[in-house]
């Protein structure tokens, strides 16, 4: 007999065929429908808190999160009711090129100068002057997997790295010659752009606010593809709008999917629309991982890319 297994409500139509390899699949919405199904998949758009989970099937067992981000699971909720919870941490990559390349765009000014171009008006486009990223010094909040990979695309580029984390890495320091900063304080005070890899916590929400952002240098940039609520987004709109803060690449946003007004209309802003793993090769990976994850622990129990 197949599993049942509950799947996101948006993956419908052809997007479901890779989990019906799983078994029958039945929507989230629809989960009080079936009394049998062991394993949760969802995704980074399925807000799976407190209320959601103690709504689940006491049958469920595992949550398997296609993204690598888990922000939108209640980790204590799903922990209190013996549920695990796997995800798909192979976005590393696709999500450094993008922070990399918002950090060259909004140095540089390319969106600046590309809508005056897409005006006609060569003359104005063609004066707006960025600012050179070799030689500054980048600063990584998050030193994990897509924020080691960031430093490896910033150091190729002749920046000077360092972080800060909860945890020093001697490797990773040996390998790219980044220096480990203590303080969060420390690492904003002397950088000049800000790149932001660590995930979405108590701890983490909005630790770029009014206080921290004071501390950064006059003109520094903030690049991120993180999580939108780890900035307090008036701050920085505020930050941006008086000229202390030189420009802000950003990726995600803090009530996504709205975007603070101000920082549409603001030219030192670069915008992309969450799109870290948008490629057809990383979303196929992702999808294939949070599959292989449920087959693993349906087959035998065990659990791979385990968060809890």
């Amino acid at each position: 007999m197949k599993p049942t297994i509950l799947v996101s409500d948006i993956i419908q139509g052809h997007m479901l065929a890779p989990f019906e390899q799983l078994g029958t699949c039945v929507p989230i919405a629809e989960s009080s429908n079936t009394t049998e199904a062991t394993v949760v998949i969802s995704t980074a758009f399925d807000d799976l808190g407190a209320k959601a989970i103690a709504g689940l099937p006491d049958s469920i067992r595992l949550i398997s999160n296609i993204g690598a981000g888990v922000d939108k699971i209640d980790l204590e909720a799903a922990k209190q009711r013996g549920i695990a919870v796997t995800n798909t941490p192979i976005v590393a990559d696709d999500t450094a090129d993008l922070a990399f390349g918002l950090l060259l765009a909004t140095m540089r000014k390319a969106s600046y100068s590309e809508y005056f171009l897409r005006q006609n008006d060569w003359a104005t486009a063609g004066s707006i002057m960025g600012v050179t990223p070799r030689g500054k010094t980048l600063g990584i909040i998050g030193a994990g997997a897509i924020g080691s990979a960031m430093a490896r695309r910033a150091q190729a580029f002749g920046l000077k790295l360092c972080y800060h984390g909860p945890n020093q890495k001697p490797a990773l320091e040996q390998e790219l010659d980044i220096q480990f900063e203590p303080t969060l304080e420390g690492l904003l005070a002397k950088s000049d752009v800000i790149s932001l890899h660590c995930p979405l916590t108590d701890a983490t929400r909005h630790c770029i606010n009014a206080d921290s952002l004071a501390l950064m240098k006059q003109g520094a940039f903030i690049i991120n593809t993180g999580r939108g609520p780890l900035t307090n987004e008036q701050d920085l709109v505020d930050a941006l709008n008086s000229g202390h803060l030189g420009g802000a690449g950003l990726d995600v946003f803090e009530n996504e999917p709205q975007v603070h007004p101000e920082l549409l209309s603001n030219p030192h802003v670069t915008l992309t629309a969450h799109i870290g793993g948008a490629t057809p090769e990383c979303r196929a990976a992702i999808v294939k991982q949070a599959i292989d994850n449920a087959a693993q622990y349906l087959a035998t129990g065990a659990l791979n890319n385990r968060v809890i």
